[in-house]
Protein backbone atom coordinates (compact mmCIF):
# COMPACT_ATOMS: atom_id res chain seq x y z
CA UNK A 1 0.00 0.00 0.00
CA UNK A 2 2.88 2.49 0.89
CA UNK A 3 4.55 1.99 -2.89
CA UNK A 4 1.13 2.93 -4.49
CA UNK A 5 0.27 5.71 -2.51
CA UNK A 6 3.89 7.06 -2.88
CA UNK A 7 3.28 6.26 -6.51
CA UNK A 8 0.25 8.26 -6.97
CA UNK A 9 2.17 11.02 -4.75
CA UNK A 10 4.70 11.35 -7.60
CA UNK A 11 2.10 11.08 -10.33
CA UNK A 12 0.34 14.03 -9.02
CA UNK A 13 3.06 16.61 -8.18
CA UNK A 14 4.64 15.85 -11.65
CA UNK A 15 1.14 16.26 -13.18
CA UNK A 16 2.58 12.69 -15.11
CA UNK A 17 -0.81 10.77 -16.42
CA UNK A 18 -0.50 7.37 -15.96
CA UNK A 19 -3.57 4.87 -15.06
CA UNK A 20 -3.62 2.47 -12.17
CA UNK A 21 -5.39 -1.29 -12.55
CA UNK A 22 -6.23 -3.48 -9.56
CA UNK A 23 -6.48 -7.01 -10.63
CA UNK A 24 -8.17 -9.33 -9.40
CA UNK A 25 -7.70 -13.42 -10.19
CA UNK A 26 -10.73 -12.38 -12.46
CA UNK A 27 -8.42 -9.85 -14.33
CA UNK A 28 -5.69 -12.28 -14.41
CA UNK A 29 -7.90 -14.91 -16.00
CA UNK A 30 -9.72 -12.59 -18.59
CA UNK A 31 -5.84 -11.81 -19.73
CA UNK A 32 -5.60 -14.97 -20.95
CA UNK A 33 -7.59 -14.86 -24.03
CA UNK A 34 -8.32 -10.79 -24.23
CA UNK A 35 -5.01 -10.11 -25.59
CA UNK A 36 -6.29 -6.16 -25.81
CA UNK A 37 -6.79 -6.89 -21.90
CA UNK A 38 -3.63 -8.15 -21.36
CA UNK A 39 -1.36 -5.53 -23.20
CA UNK A 40 -3.77 -2.65 -21.68
CA UNK A 41 -2.46 -4.03 -17.85
CA UNK A 42 1.07 -4.25 -19.16
CA UNK A 43 1.20 -0.80 -20.22
CA UNK A 44 -0.45 0.79 -16.80
CA UNK A 45 1.57 2.68 -14.55
CA UNK A 46 1.01 0.54 -11.60
CA UNK A 47 -0.79 -3.16 -11.41
CA UNK A 48 -2.01 -3.92 -7.99
CA UNK A 49 -2.57 -7.63 -6.72
CA UNK A 50 -6.48 -7.06 -5.29
CA UNK A 51 -6.56 -10.53 -3.78
CA UNK A 52 -4.56 -12.85 -1.72
CA UNK A 53 -4.41 -16.06 -4.40
CA UNK A 54 -2.04 -13.30 -6.20
CA UNK A 55 -0.54 -12.05 -3.46
CA UNK A 56 0.30 -15.81 -1.97
CA UNK A 57 1.72 -16.21 -5.96
CA UNK A 58 4.29 -13.44 -5.82
CA UNK A 59 5.82 -14.65 -2.99
CA UNK A 60 6.10 -18.00 -4.13
CA UNK A 61 7.84 -16.51 -6.83
CA UNK A 62 10.35 -14.82 -4.18
CA UNK A 63 8.35 -11.07 -4.55
CA UNK A 64 8.65 -11.04 -1.08
CA UNK A 65 7.35 -7.58 -0.49
CA UNK A 66 3.93 -8.10 -2.02
CA UNK A 67 0.84 -7.16 -0.29
CA UNK A 68 -2.72 -6.81 -1.36
CA UNK A 69 -3.95 -3.58 -2.27
CA UNK A 70 -7.44 -4.13 -2.30
CA UNK A 71 -9.41 -1.19 -4.55
CA UNK A 72 -11.94 0.15 -1.50
CA UNK A 73 -9.11 0.34 0.89
CA UNK A 74 -6.34 2.24 -1.51
CA UNK A 75 -9.52 4.42 -2.21
CA UNK A 76 -9.72 5.31 1.49
CA UNK A 77 -6.11 5.86 2.22
CA UNK A 78 -6.00 8.20 -0.67
CA UNK A 79 -8.83 10.19 0.09
CA UNK A 80 -7.63 10.47 3.79
CA UNK A 81 -4.37 11.92 2.33
CA UNK A 82 -6.11 14.51 0.54
CA UNK A 83 -7.54 16.86 2.64
CA UNK A 84 -3.86 17.89 3.49
CA UNK A 85 -2.40 17.43 0.09
CA UNK A 86 -5.46 19.11 -1.46
CA UNK A 87 -5.84 16.51 -4.45
CA UNK A 88 -9.31 16.75 -6.14
CA UNK A 89 -11.35 13.78 -7.14
CA UNK A 90 -13.69 13.43 -9.77
CA UNK A 91 -16.24 9.70 -9.52
CA UNK A 92 -17.06 7.97 -12.68
CA UNK A 93 -19.17 5.05 -12.60
CA UNK A 94 -21.59 3.62 -10.52
CA UNK A 95 -25.28 2.84 -11.25
CA UNK A 96 -27.64 6.45 -10.79
CA UNK A 97 -27.07 7.87 -7.99
CA UNK A 98 -24.15 5.51 -6.46
CA UNK A 99 -21.31 8.01 -7.13
CA UNK A 100 -23.71 10.98 -5.32
CA UNK A 101 -24.08 8.82 -3.02
CA UNK A 102 -20.57 7.69 -2.21
CA UNK A 103 -18.90 11.59 -2.48
CA UNK A 104 -21.57 12.49 0.62
CA UNK A 105 -19.87 9.26 2.30
CA UNK A 106 -16.32 10.39 1.52
CA UNK A 107 -16.93 13.85 2.48
CA UNK A 108 -18.30 13.15 5.92
CA UNK A 109 -15.38 10.85 6.76
CA UNK A 110 -13.23 12.75 5.29
CA UNK A 111 -13.94 16.75 6.45
CA UNK A 112 -12.35 18.78 3.65
CA UNK A 113 -12.09 16.57 0.62
CA UNK A 114 -12.63 17.99 -2.77
CA UNK A 115 -14.99 15.95 -4.93
CA UNK A 116 -15.32 17.90 -8.24
CA UNK A 117 -17.46 15.92 -9.95
CA UNK A 118 -19.34 12.88 -10.17
CA UNK A 119 -20.97 11.16 -13.29
CA UNK A 120 -23.16 7.67 -13.92
CA UNK A 121 -22.77 6.31 -17.42
CA UNK A 122 -25.65 4.76 -18.87
CA UNK A 123 -25.57 0.90 -19.36
CA UNK A 124 -25.00 1.38 -22.97
CA UNK A 125 -22.19 2.62 -25.15
CA UNK A 126 -21.67 6.73 -25.20
CA UNK A 127 -21.97 8.19 -28.95
CA UNK A 128 -18.89 10.16 -29.45
CA UNK A 129 -20.79 13.51 -28.67
CA UNK A 130 -21.53 12.06 -24.98
CA UNK A 131 -17.91 11.01 -24.80
CA UNK A 132 -16.51 14.34 -25.66
CA UNK A 133 -18.84 16.33 -23.19
CA UNK A 134 -18.29 13.98 -20.22
CA UNK A 135 -14.17 14.35 -21.35
CA UNK A 136 -14.99 18.39 -20.98
CA UNK A 137 -17.00 18.02 -18.09
CA UNK A 138 -14.05 16.17 -16.31
CA UNK A 139 -11.26 18.18 -17.70
CA UNK A 140 -13.00 21.31 -16.63
CA UNK A 141 -13.12 19.92 -13.18
CA UNK A 142 -9.81 20.44 -12.25
CA UNK A 143 -9.32 16.61 -11.05
CA UNK A 144 -6.27 15.02 -9.68
CA UNK A 145 -7.71 11.73 -9.72
CA UNK A 146 -10.39 10.12 -11.21
CA UNK A 147 -11.65 7.01 -10.13
CA UNK A 148 -13.47 4.61 -12.14
CA UNK A 149 -16.25 2.17 -10.79
CA UNK A 150 -17.20 0.05 -13.84
CA UNK A 151 -16.17 -3.61 -13.86
CA UNK A 152 -13.59 -5.64 -15.38
CA UNK A 153 -12.83 -5.55 -18.52
CA UNK A 154 -14.63 -2.50 -18.86
CA UNK A 155 -12.92 -0.30 -16.54
CA UNK A 156 -9.80 -1.16 -17.84
CA UNK A 157 -10.57 -0.65 -21.35
CA UNK A 158 -12.09 2.97 -20.89
CA UNK A 159 -9.18 4.09 -19.12
CA UNK A 160 -6.78 3.26 -22.04
CA UNK A 161 -9.00 4.44 -24.19
CA UNK A 162 -8.97 8.13 -22.40
CA UNK A 163 -5.62 8.40 -21.58
CA UNK A 164 -4.40 11.44 -23.37
CA UNK A 165 -7.77 12.66 -23.71
CA UNK A 166 -8.09 13.65 -20.18
CA UNK A 167 -6.09 16.58 -17.74
CA UNK A 168 -6.15 13.98 -14.53
CA UNK A 169 -2.76 13.32 -13.35
CA UNK A 170 -3.73 9.59 -12.56
CA UNK A 171 -7.05 7.26 -13.39
CA UNK A 172 -7.88 4.51 -10.66
CA UNK A 173 -10.34 1.11 -12.02
CA UNK A 174 -11.70 0.41 -8.40
CA UNK A 175 -14.71 -1.18 -9.55
CA UNK A 176 -17.41 -2.45 -7.15
CA UNK A 177 -15.36 0.10 -4.81
CA UNK A 178 -18.31 2.84 -5.61
CA UNK A 179 -20.60 0.39 -3.63
CA UNK A 180 -18.95 -0.78 -1.14
CA UNK A 181 -17.61 2.70 -0.06
CA UNK A 182 -21.19 3.89 -0.87
CA UNK A 183 -22.73 1.49 1.92
CA UNK A 184 -24.94 -0.28 -0.75
CA UNK A 185 -23.46 -3.56 -0.98
CA UNK A 186 -21.27 -5.62 1.82
CA UNK A 187 -17.72 -6.26 1.77
CA UNK A 188 -16.46 -9.74 3.41
CA UNK A 189 -15.01 -9.67 7.09
CA UNK A 190 -11.62 -8.84 7.14
CA UNK A 191 -10.92 -12.30 8.06
CA UNK A 192 -12.67 -13.91 4.79
CA UNK A 193 -10.74 -11.06 3.15
CA UNK A 194 -7.03 -12.28 4.41
CA UNK A 195 -8.33 -16.05 3.98
CA UNK A 196 -8.60 -15.54 0.51
CA UNK A 197 -12.16 -17.05 -0.04
CA UNK A 198 -13.40 -13.19 -0.68
CA UNK A 199 -14.60 -14.91 -4.24
CA UNK A 200 -16.88 -17.16 -2.10
CA UNK A 201 -18.62 -14.56 -0.03
CA UNK A 202 -19.35 -12.48 -2.95
CA UNK A 203 -21.01 -15.63 -4.71
CA UNK A 204 -22.91 -15.80 -1.32
CA UNK A 205 -24.15 -12.35 -1.58
CA UNK A 206 -24.52 -11.88 -5.59
CA UNK A 207 -25.17 -15.26 -6.58
CA UNK A 208 -27.57 -14.83 -10.29
CA UNK A 209 -24.52 -12.18 -11.33
CA UNK A 210 -21.31 -14.01 -10.01
CA UNK A 211 -21.56 -17.69 -10.20
CA UNK A 212 -20.74 -18.41 -14.01
CA UNK A 213 -17.86 -15.48 -13.53
CA UNK A 214 -16.60 -17.95 -10.34
CA UNK A 215 -17.44 -21.13 -12.22
CA UNK A 216 -14.89 -20.12 -15.05
CA UNK A 217 -11.98 -18.67 -13.41
CA UNK A 218 -11.63 -20.39 -10.19
CA UNK A 219 -10.60 -24.11 -11.87
CA UNK A 220 -9.02 -21.80 -14.86
CA UNK A 221 -6.30 -20.11 -12.48
CA UNK A 222 -6.05 -23.53 -10.96
CA UNK A 223 -4.92 -24.62 -14.28
CA UNK A 224 -2.98 -21.93 -15.68
CA UNK A 225 -1.00 -22.22 -12.26
CA UNK A 226 -0.17 -26.00 -12.44
CA UNK A 227 1.24 -25.16 -16.12
CA UNK A 228 3.25 -22.45 -15.15
CA UNK A 229 4.95 -24.31 -11.73
CA UNK A 230 5.35 -26.99 -14.57
CA UNK A 231 7.24 -23.98 -16.61
CA UNK A 232 4.83 -24.62 -19.68
CA UNK A 233 4.34 -20.78 -20.21
CA UNK A 234 3.17 -19.13 -23.33
CA UNK A 235 5.85 -17.49 -24.74
CA UNK A 236 3.38 -15.49 -26.96
CA UNK A 237 2.73 -13.32 -23.68
CA UNK A 238 6.20 -11.70 -24.00
CA UNK A 239 5.10 -9.72 -26.83
CA UNK A 240 2.72 -7.62 -24.86
CA UNK A 241 5.48 -6.88 -22.42
CA UNK A 242 6.52 -2.95 -22.43
CA UNK A 243 10.16 -2.33 -22.50
CA UNK A 244 11.47 -1.96 -18.87
CA UNK A 245 11.20 1.32 -17.37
Amino acid sequence: MGMALDTIDEWISRRHRNYVCITSVHGVIESQSDHKLRRIQNEAGLVTPDGMPLVWVSRLRNRRHVRRVYGPELMTEVCQRSASMGYRHFLYGGAAGIPERLAEQLQSRFPGIEIVGVFSPPFRPLTPEEDESIIQRINNSGADILWVGLSTPKQEYWMAAHQGRLDVAVMIGVGAAFDFLAGVKSQAPRWIQRSGFEWFYRLLTEPRRLWRRYLKIVPLFMYYMALDSLGFRDRGHRADRPAAR
